[in-house]
């Protein structure tokens, strides 16, 4: 089966190959696109982020007890304290689609409901405190509220829609972990292991805490506005601002240096543990380096090791290779083009948005800037929301990797349910603002 599988990937990359326009500037254009996607994402994400919950997956999979994963999270837990413990993730986790991946492959495999783990799943990059403030300060005080409701509710609702249209072969699944030999009692108490991984998160927390390079700059002739820095050289800096003399601004703008009178960093809460991240993430560090010498045996760490290994060799190639695809399709597609598709609140609007949404890549909190940048060019209200409840919750590469835990039918069923409840969520809220 393993050999049919590789010669069904080198048939189809013959095919592409072979028929490639690459003479068409274009589609040549598009490449590099999606070269440039991938290598920003391996330089800014990969390492901070993806590794560290890579090791978080393999954690889970080796020291946390199946009896446990079951207790809190498994077919027969308690329904509410299940799905809270899943939904509240997002509030701790400001991580994106790919990187919630591995940590619920873990508890899955661990035993989790297909439920309770498809809360987890959604809530982990959507219901993210950090963009749902942003997104209430940059693109209106009613998108972030809206979008704070739908996704802590979404998260509900999608995972108990999960558990019952595939209640069947759940109760089949929880069968066969009951008929499991009883797991080994641990050697650590409980709180060695909580501290353990709260530490693991904190690091994965911290390590990816998101810059926005906020400053407040006056002008030469009293202009004052706050901005987030893009780019900076030694004669201009371009600037996104989102308050300009108390007004909305949206438009990405170069200024002379000699033009400034004052530039000064944001003094706020975002951007004070930004610069002291890499410090609270080395401290996480260490602390993680101090248990694990103390309370774990060789043979964990070494058993951890091969858990983390397997699923970065699962999920690492799926995310590339899906991260490069995304980068393709937006080299081909134009912003223009894109843009007149999600014009209006119409409810064809709401679902192509939640369609691109759900196949996009956003890293963390960059689905703001692409929706206020698509806003601009006549994306409606509606469609807007629709594609921050959908977007961050999904992309192709997490797709790709979701397939290759719970197979196609629940990925379908999940990517679906996603796709329809933002639609119809993002048409109601169109339909009210309008």
């Amino acid at each position: 089966m393993k050999d049919l599988k590789k010669l069904y990937w080198l048939i189809g990359i013959f095919i592409v190959m072979y028929f490639l326009p690459l003479g068409n500037p274009k589609v040549s254009n598009a490449i590099f696109e999606a070269f440039k996607l991938l290598q920003w994402y391996v330089i800014n994400h990969t390492l901070a982020c993806v590794v560290p919950a890579m090791f978080i997956a393999g954690a889970i999979s080796t020291f946390l007890s199946q009896a446990s994963v079951m207790r809190y999270l498994g077919p027969d837990a308690n329904r509410p304290l299940a799905y809270t413990v899943a939904s509240i993730s997002g509030v701790v986790l400001a991580v994106c689609s790919c990187s919630v991946l591995p940590m619920f492959a873990g508890i899955y495999t661990m035993g989790a409901g297909l439920g309770p783990a498809s809360a987890f799943l959604y809530s982990g990059p959507a219901i993210n405190i950090m963009a749902i403030f942003l997104s209430a300060r940059v693109l209106g005080f009613d998108i972030g509220l809206a979008r704070a409701i739908g996704a802590i509710a979404f998260a509900f609702v999608i995972g108990l829609s999960m558990a019952l249209i595939f209640r069947k072969s759940e109760h089949i699944r929880n069968k066969m972990a009951m008929a499991m030999p009883p797991a080994i009692k641990p050697t650590r108490s409980l709180w060695k292991t909580g501290l353990y991984f709260l530490c693991m998160i904190m690091f994965l927390v911290f390590s990816d805490w998101y810059n926005t390079n906020e400053v407040t700059i006056t002008l030469k002739n009293n202009t004052v506005m706050k901005a987030s820095v893009q780019y900076s050289t030694q004669d201009f800096i371009e600037v996104k601002p989102y308050a300009l003399d108390g007004k909305m601004a949206v438009d990405s703008i170069r200024i002379n240096r000699s033009d400034i009178a004052q530039t000064k960093a944001e003094d706020n809460f975002v951007m004070k543990v930004n610069a002291i991240k890499w410090y609270l993430a080395g401290f996480m560090l260490l602390a993680i380096l101090i248990m694990l010498k103390k309370w774990f045996t060789r043979a964990e760490i070494k058993e951890w090791m091969t858990a983390t290994w397997d699923f970065g060799m699962m999920i690492v190639p799926l995310l590339f290779g899906g991260v490069f695809v995304t980068g393709f399709i937006g080299g081909i597609l134009p912003e223009k083009g894109v843009a007149a598709f999600v014009g209006g609140n119409g409810f064809l609007s709401n679902l192509v948005a939640s369609t691109i949404g759900a196949l996009w890549y956003f890293a963390t909190l960059t689905e703001i800037p692409i929706t206020q940048m698509l806003m601009r060019l006549g994306m409606g209200k509606g469609p807007a929301l629709a594609l921050l409840l959908a977007g961050p919750a999904l992309s192709l590469p997490s797709i790709l990797v979701i397939n290759k835990i719970l197979g196609w039918r629940k990925t379908l069923a999940f990517t679906a349910l996603v796709v329809g409840f933002s639609t119809i969520v993002g048409y109601i809220f169109g339909i009210m603002v309008h």
